[in-house]
């Protein structure tokens, strides 16, 4: 693809989000998800690839078709209502289907089969693009009608994301797969809290964002797309190997570090609201993201020992340096759990 091109339209994935980010009127918010969809789209297609080709295609059917949800629920709520402002979502069906549409946008469980499969199709960036970038136009329209959504519909799938990508990510072996049952299980906590305590899922989503941008970084410096190649870590990037370890046992949420701090807040405002029984099956759930998170970082552990190679070449490529962005990330991803009394209400 021509560079100016690629730059042109990758610079409308950002705006298509902040247009939806920023307006008040259905229909404007529409055309933003539209451009946001249609500037992916060709991202996603660039490596001339079949697997990328059949990632594109399963993308943009599920996207269109959410998007076709979303229009369809803000008509028959402006037919009902007589307005068209974001905020007077009052109409019940349009309340539960706009929920089903967006939880389809943002991967949720039940409505998740996309997600595993379009990023085992795609290169790291344009993943890391898709689990981080592409959840804010989403949960941005899910925060400004929070108050019209159904608490027991988002506990519910809540509750199913958060046991699907703990149970979807047990048997996986490519890394995609494994970062997108992740994904799923987060959501599902990001879910649960949306119509209950806001700035708490402000918080998991950022810290998600910050915790998962530097490991796929890490996984495309060190070119390892499946579990086999974390084995070969040390001998190609050993100053990468020890912050993947301790990175991946953050996103599992294991205390002392980061992970741990928005499923202890979201726990606690769980029980607060008298949802005990769903925090325990959330709690539960997390323990088996945190097993297959653990099995990665003991299959990276094994491989930190000195005497693992002394050929000076290496076999695949030469070590590459942490940047100082994917670094500062790192960091902020393992030593922000000291700070949780500064969120806590």
């Amino acid at each position: 693809m021509n560079p100016t091109m690629y730059s042109i339209i990758l610079s409308h994935v950002p705006i298509g989000t902040i247009i939806t980010m920023t307006s008040h009127h259905w229909l404007l918010a529409w055309i933003g998800l539209e451009l946001n969809t249609l500037a992916i789209v060709p991202i996603i297609a660039k490596q001339h690839h079949p697997r990328a080709t059949e990632a594109t295609t399963k993308y943009f059917l599920t996207q269109e078709a959410a998007s076709a949800m979303i229009l369809f629920a803000s008509t028959v709520n402006a037919w009902t209502t007589g307005s068209w402002d974001i905020s007077q979502l009052t109409y019940p069906p349009a309340c539960a289907l706009l929920t089903l549409a967006l939880s389809m946008k943002l991967g949720l469980a039940p409505l998740h089969f996309w997600l595993p499969e379009v990023l085992q199709g795609t290169s790291m960036n344009t993943a890391l693009i898709i689990v981080t970038w592409q959840k804010l136009a989403p949960i941005s329209l899910m925060f400004m009608v929070h108050n019209s959504i159904n608490p027991m519909i988002m506990l519910i799938m809540a509750m199913i994301s958060t046991l699907t990508g703990g149970w979807g990510g047990l048997n996986q072996t490519q890394m995609r797969k494994i970062m997108a049952f992740s994904s799923i299980a987060h959501l599902g906590w990001m879910a649960g809290i949306l119509t209950l305590n806001q700035n708490i899922l402000i918080l998991n989503l950022s810290l998600y964002i910050i915790m998962t941008a530097p490991m796929f970084l890490m996984l495309k410096y060190t070119t390892s797309k499946t579990i086999k190649d974390l084995t070969t870590m040390w001998t190609t990037s050993p100053q990468i190997a020890a912050p993947l370890m301790i990175l991946l046992m953050s996103l599992g949420g294991l205390p002392p570090l980061t992970g741990f701090m928005p499923k202890w807040l979201i726990l606690q405002e769980l029980v607060t609201y008298n949802l005990a029984p769903i925090a325990t099956i959330m709690a539960i759930s997390a323990l088996l993201s945190l097993f297959f998170y653990l099995r990665l970082s003991y299959i990276a552990a094994l491989t930190m020992h000195p005497t693992t190679t002394k050929d000076s070449n290496k076999w695949r490529f030469q070590p590459k340096p942490l940047t100082t962005p994917t670094m500062t990330l790192t960091m902020l991803s393992l030593l922000l759990l000291p700070m949780t009394p500064l969120f806590c209400p």
